[in-house]
């Protein structure tokens, strides 16, 4: 026994603790996080403060039920680095997926105590009150007898101890560890006992796949499956992943799992039959096909459990939202959501919305009581409209068809308040959608709040108060968002994609990263966006109010662009006077043409938000102008020539003006290179 490897370990503030696994018993109370670790520094034990009994330093519960089953020691609820811990430095180390069960059994002889202690067997049928007389540590299974009294809790009433002793004599008194819960003991001397079982029941329910042992061993079994598996867990468990990537896993594991089943019974059928059999040229065949399917079902999952690459796995899933179309019967619906409907509120409503200007048709009317159902309900036409409220939703507003959600009253009276981290928020792919009068709030997300697919979004009088990105405009898709208010995105307020299109009027983008970024678009595969920007207030941001991404060998290109420049400037050399004239009215014309006014603007009359403005012209107008060379050169390597090389720079802008800048940590405009 190695005495002293438990130690306290003191929780901060920082440690976040998950839901309690499901073990098939409800606790009485929701045990606190376990202050004690395995196998963890005794420096800290002086913060420890959570001992449910003396001597003890794990907290208990009693299994619910008819019978009085005595405490049993409550494990489940370790913490991820607690458990990454004791896998990484004590259990498994850089061992290969051919060793786990060596090394498994090597670290439970030196932590469990071989006889002397009791256990509840926890199956899905019955629980019962055991024994343990000794350890078989190479098989992971302990030798039981029934303890005395006999307790016995059983979905079927046949379950009498004659049978239960049967059953053990078949099994020839051996159980495996991962199915015995440790009776508590206020002594201590089972903490480490419980915790090593702990251990490896979570490790065969959660971590362990049958087929691991054939994966090829190239680096050690910890980092390759272990941590991805056990970061998704816990991710899971503390709702950062989206509810729909966790069903797709499950489903894929569950294809995966019987397939691999099927795949091993026709390989033992194999080794069975005759060589050269015609029977066995056919389970060849199959048992190929049945090969095949396993790596893409396992490439799936590894996709999954890989915390960078399962969010993009997330966007191609979402961003495939069909819609529903028309309803069967032609009529379009108007939904009303209310926490509760009072008298005085349906007769403004009936007054303001239901019934402004008779109606040559009939219009259908139905009732929710929150938002989701509402938009699930939807079909291309319909209308939400959101009475006062306080609504708490769980799961993604995925939109595919054309309708208009809109509150009935000020956006600070309609709230809806998103509940769980891994799904988006607002999830549009419609042709036309109109968000109107809501506010949304979205707290310690992994997905932004709203993203627009594809199709039109229209953004008007609304709050969006953020975690992760605001708003991500994508390639194809066009954002309109006017009059409204949003803030504290940890990354970009918005993101907007090449090829999409964006206008921005009367907005206030605050307290984010970055106010807006606009994506690398330098690449031949990529459109030019459309972006407009009118009377924005950009401020307070952390970075730049708006930021450029695009590739450092960029700023090498622009050398040739001036190079070219001064090579047309050659076949016509103005004074210096003369050129200087020149620059000013080009840039003159640019923000005239821009903005769409005729007026003039003088260089003494530009306030700093203009200044401001200029520069975000001067950039993108570069880059796009820099684009133009590039796809020109091209075209011209194939023979083409392009008749209008200010193309490039002139579709780029319906309008930059007007929009002010303030406080911003790094400026009004950056770039940054990549």
């Amino acid at each position: 026994m190695a005495d002293g490897l438990l130690a306290g370990v003191g929780l901060g503030s920082q440690a976040m603790t998950p839901q309690p696994e499901r073990t098939g018993w409800a606790v009485e109370e929701e045990p606190a996080p376990l202050e004690k670790g395995l196998f963890q520094d005794e420096d800290s034990c002086s913060d420890c403060s959570n001992h449910d009994k003396p001597g003890s330093s794990l907290p208990s519960f009693v299994p619910s039920g008819k019978i009085h089953f005595p405490e049993i020691f409550q494990t489940s609820q370790l913490l991820f680095y607690e458990r990454f811990k004791a896998y990484q430095d004590y259990i498994l180390a850089d061992c290969k997926a051919s060793e786990v069960r060596e090394f498994t059994a090597e670290f439970l002889e030196k932590v469990l105590e071989p006889s002397g202690w009791r256990a509840v067997w926890h199956t899905n049928v019955f629980e019962v009150l055991v024994e343990v007389t000794d350890v078989d540590f190479a098989a992971l299974k302990a030798v039981v007898r029934l303890a005395d009294p006999y307790l016995c809790e059983s979905q079927v009433s046949s379950f009498t101890l004659e049978c239960m002793n049967e059953l053990l004599n078949l099994k020839e008194h051996r159980l495996p560890l991962q199915e015995l819960w440790v009776v508590f003991d206020d002594s201590g001397v089972f903490d480490q006992t419980a915790l090593a079982i702990e251990h490896v029941r979570f490790f065969y329910q959660n971590i362990w796949r049958s087929w691991d042992e054939e994966e090829e061993d190239e680096y050690d079994y910890f980092v390759r499956c272990v941590e991805p598996r056990l970061r998704l867990h816990y991710d899971i468990l503390e709702d950062r992943v989206p509810s729909g990537l966790i069903v797709d896993y499950r489903n894929l594991l569950s294809q995966c799992e019987e397939s691999y089943r099927t795949f091993l019974n026709l390989r033992s059928s194999l080794s069975n039959c005759n060589s050269d059999s015609e029977q066995e040229n056919i389970s060849m065949v199959e048992g190929l096909k049945l090969y095949s399917e396993i790596e893409q079902l396992k490439q799936k999952l590894k996709l999954i459990e890989n915390p960078l690459l399962r969010y993009v796995f997330g966007y191609q899933k979402n961003s495939n939202i069909q819609a529903k179309g028309i309803r069967p019967n032609g009529q379009k619906v108007m939904h009303v959501v209310s926490s509760t409907m009072m008298t005085g509120l349906l007769r403004s409503l009936l007054r303001d919305r239901l019934c402004q200007e008779p109606c040559k048709e009939e219009t259908e009317i139905q009732f929710h009581s929150d938002p989701l159902s509402a938009i699930n309900a939807c079909y291309e036409g319909d209308t939400v409209i959101v009475c006062p409220g306080h609504y708490m939703v769980h799961g993604t507003f995925a939109i595919a068809d054309s309708i208009e959600l809109e509150g009935y009253g000020l956006p600070d009276d309609i709230v809806i308040e998103k509940m769980g981290k891994g799904d988006t928020f607002v999830d549009c792919t419609g042709v036309n959608i109109k968000i109107s009068g809501i506010k949304f709030i979205q707290h310690d997300a992994v997905e932004g709040i709203l993203i627009i697919h594809r199709g039109k979004t229209t953004l008007e009088n609304c709050v969006l108060q953020c975690e992760t990105t605001g708003v991500t405009v994508r390639t194809s898709a066009e954002f309109l968002m006017k009059n409204s208010d949003l803030y504290g995105a940890k990354g970009a307020g918005i993101e907007i994609y090449p090829g999409s299109k964006c206008t921005l009027s009367d907005n206030e983008i605050h307290h984010c990263k970055e106010g807006i970024l606009i994506k690398d678009f330098l690449d031949e595969h990529y459109d030019i966006p459309k972006i407009s920007m009118v009377n924005n207030v950009i401020h307070n941001n952390e970075g730049y109010g708006v930021v450029l991404v695009k590739p450092t060998i960029f700023s090498d290109l622009q050398e040739n662009v001036q190079d070219e420049i001064e090579e047309n400037r050659a076949l016509k050399i103005p004074t210096s006077e003369e050129a200087g004239t020149a620059e000013r009215v080009d840039l003159e014309e640019l923000i005239q043409c821009a903005t769409g006014k005729m007026e003039l603007y003088t260089r003494s009359s530009l306030s700093e938000q203009v200044e401001g403005n200029c520069e975000i012209v001067n950039e993108l107008v570069a880059a796009s102008t820099q684009k133009g060379q590039m796809k020109k050169k091209r075209l011209s390597e194939l023979g083409i020539i392009q008749a209008d090389d200010n193309l490039m720079s002139q579709e780029m802008f319906v309008s930059i003006v007007g929009n002010q800048f303030k406080w911003n940590g790094k400026g009004s405009f950056g770039t940054f290179l990549f």
